[in-house]
């Protein structure tokens, strides 16, 4: 970014509660593609070499907004106004004390950022005040008449506009400070164009898509998602067995750090590998005396709970225990029930099996209890 104006900061607006997204909280600190939307920008940013990132956000969303921005540097969080217009003009004042040569100002529902777009609108404020990223529009037009087809609009001489929109620091927040209160600004360029600043416009891209319905988010994740798990755990005398969140009567348990429910715990994996979200030893440290005989009922949980946090929710578990004692049939049903009510899914989705291996190995010695896990997560 040598030949572009420097320095360059940055605006992302994520002050608005995005309703109509149907996500459980603001739309900007859902997850999209793995990710908080506002974190998918502010990245973006980071990246390009901006270094002076400004996100304003909605009252009382300063826990939201950190967790979501945790470890992307230089950003500053401002809350926001009553109106959009209002937000940005508070995050451009934040600027003023260490004023930028230009800033960008962004959506944080648009994570499609990419530096191409950034470099484009750069490089036109070095002939104008202002640039924005647009498309052309390909559908026919027309006015609406009383629910009747009016004249038709050109669609040759109209563009859809995108952000982030560019312009030179100074002359945004004049314009910005002198924008009647009572007026609503649907963007930032018409803020500028109202204060007589020329606008270039620039190619956009599709990826810039805005993110507005509920719909946006489903099509951003796959349907479903597979993950596996695998786990081991020596038996021991003085120990209690459990399995499946079933205690068994058994003459020796599992030892571990925990309660050592290896099928919980291979079902745990399973569940962590579907959202790509680490496996069973980072979010549960075995040197953390917290988890010291903890209840793995506590483990299978928190894991469900990151699923639906991404938008899933089980589809069916498959668990294999395998040993050579005790006999899983007769603990079948009460171990798949008992699974059914910490996964929060009907008994049907639930499969528990055994199998042993011909007194081969560990397992076969009745040194320890494997287990394996598949679990599958679908949309919801």
């Amino acid at each position: 970014m040598s030949a572009l104006p420097h320095p360059v900061a940055a605006v992302i607006v994520a002050a608005g509660q995005g309703l109509r997204a149907g996500q459980p909280l603001p739309k900007q600190f859902a997850l999209w593609r793995g990710k908080p939307v506002v974190r998918h920008s502010a990245e973006a940013l980071a990246k390009a070499g901006i270094t002076q990132i400004v996100v304003a956000i909605p009252e009382n969303g300063e826990d939201a907004a950190r967790a979501a921005l945790d470890g992307v540097t230089g950003v500053q969080l401002v809350t926001g106004g009553a109106t959009r217009q209002e937000s940005v003009r508070k995050a451009l004042e934040a600027l003023a004390a260490d004023a930028p040569q230009a800033v960008l100002i962004h959506d944080a529902a648009r994570p499609g950022l990419t530096s191409v777009v950034i470099d484009r609108l750069l490089a036109a404020l070095q002939d104008h005040p202002g640039a924005i990223p647009v498309l052309p529009v390909v559908d026919s037009l027309t006015e609406a008449n009383d629910g009747l087809m009016g004249q038709p609009a050109r669609r040759e001489v109209l563009r859809r506009v995108q952000t982030p929109q560019a312009f030179r620091y100074a002359e945004i927040l004049t314009a910005h400070r002198q924008w009647p209160g009572a007026a609503e600004a649907g963007d930032d360029a018409q803020v500028a164009r109202a204060a007589g600043l020329a606008v270039a416009l620039v190619d956009g891209d599709e990826q810039l898509h805005k993110l507005t319905f509920a719909s946006d988010f489903a099509q951003a994740a796959p349907a479903m998602r597979v993950g596996t798990g695998y786990d081991v755990h020596r038996l021991a005398e003085g120990e209690e067995l459990w399995l499946c969140g079933v205690r068994i009567d058994h003459p020796r348990g599992l030892s571990g750090h925990s309660d050592a429910d290896v099928a919980i715990h291979a079902l745990v994996d399973a569940i962590l590998g579907a959202v790509a979200d680490g496996d069973i030893g980072s979010h549960f440290p075995p040197s953390d005396p917290q988890w010291k005989g903890a209840s793995s009922d506590r483990f299978l949980a928190h894991a469900v709970s990151l699923a639906h946090a991404q938008g899933y929710r089980i589809g069916n578990v498959d668990v294999t225990i395998i040993c050579e004692a005790p006999r899983i049939g007769p603990h079948r049903q009460a171990m798949r029930e008992r699974l059914a009510q910490l996964l929060e899914a009907p008994l049907s989705a639930v499969s528990v099996k055994a199998t042993t291996t011909e007194r081969l190995g560990f397992t076969g010695r009745a040194e320890g209890i494997a287990a394996q896990a598949v679990a599958m997560l679908v949309r919801d």
